[in-house]
């Protein structure tokens, strides 16, 4: 995000802070659900982002419209945190859907932080973004939006991972095969991670190593990453055999490459221009 954007983005994650200060797993849940739903609301309609993004428009119309929009199905908190965002201004209509999409998932991490599973969930996402990524009928089944029957892919989830995975990973891949808002399966997930991550500071690195790293060496790797970009870094190390040796690491959209495979292909790519 950037310009007014950004600025009303952290006004809105100070905001969400204050409300999930002292909440519960299940209030905390409540908030992530009615955000998601004024979400997949705001989605539907370009009209309606666009209206509740106008800068001519006043805020106290934009909050009298999100009151005609939600307040019949949303809680107190939500509703409030959603007046404030719709008060606040931005760059472009896209900013505030994926504002509102960025604090349901923290709100749902919130919950899972509350009842002990937010390394749990982190976990969860990764590694089920790693047997998609292996499974191509899995992942050509969950990219359609329903079945056959009509039936949403969440339910297909929920056959899945029921009684497997942590309530708040269930609830969050759930919302992403039925809502993937024009992203692929992994690429939500790593999404989804990194704004679980963020409740308590600390950023994903994705590590591809073409043999494991022991405990030892995934600790020195994250004190050595947490030291060059200030924050606390938690890795998720993937083995693959095309690396050859050396490892690549991925930062959100920034990729450290010092594998020998990525080497040989820049060598080769200079030898042939």
């Amino acid at each position: 995000m950037k310009g007014s954007s950004r600025a009303s983005f952290a006004s809105a994650r100070a905001s969400l802070d204050k409300h999930l200060q002292g909440a519960n797993t299940a209030q905390a849940t409540a908030l992530s659900s009615e955000l998601f739903l004024t979400l997949h609301a705001l989605d539907s309609s370009i009209a309606l982002r666009r209206g509740l993004t106008d800068p001519s428009r006043s805020g106290q119309d934009k909050v009298a419209l999100v009151d005609q929009l939600v307040s019949k199905h949303i809680g107190a908190a939500t509703l409030e945190l959603l007046h404030s965002m719709v008060a606040s201004r931005w760059s472009s209509p896209i900013d505030l859907s994926d504002a509102i999409e960025w604090l349901a998932v923290e709100a749902q991490a919130a919950a899972a932080d509350a009842d002990g599973t937010l390394d749990r969930l982190e976990e969860e996402l990764f590694r089920f973004g790693s047997i998609v990524a292996a499974n191509p009928e899995l992942r050509s089944t969950l990219a359609n939006r329903t079945t056959t029957t009509g039936v949403l892919k969440s339910a297909l989830i929920t056959d899945l991972l029921s009684n497997k995975a942590a309530p708040a990973t269930l609830a969050l891949i759930s919302v992403l095969v039925d809502h993937p808002r024009g992203r692929n399966l992994e690429a939500g997930l790593n999404h989804f991670a990194q704004a679980a991550s963020e409740r308590r500071n600390q950023v994903i690195a994705h590590v591809k190593s073409a043999t494991s790293m022991s405990d030892a060496q995934v600790s020195r790797l994250s004190a050595a990453l947490a030291k060059q970009v200030g924050r606390n870094v938690r890795i998720n190390v993937e083995v693959d055999k095309g690396v050859v040796g050396g490892i690549s690491i991925r930062f959100a959209d920034e990729l450290i490459d010092g594998t020998v495979a990525s080497r040989l292909a820049e060598a080769g790519r200079r030898l042939v221009s």
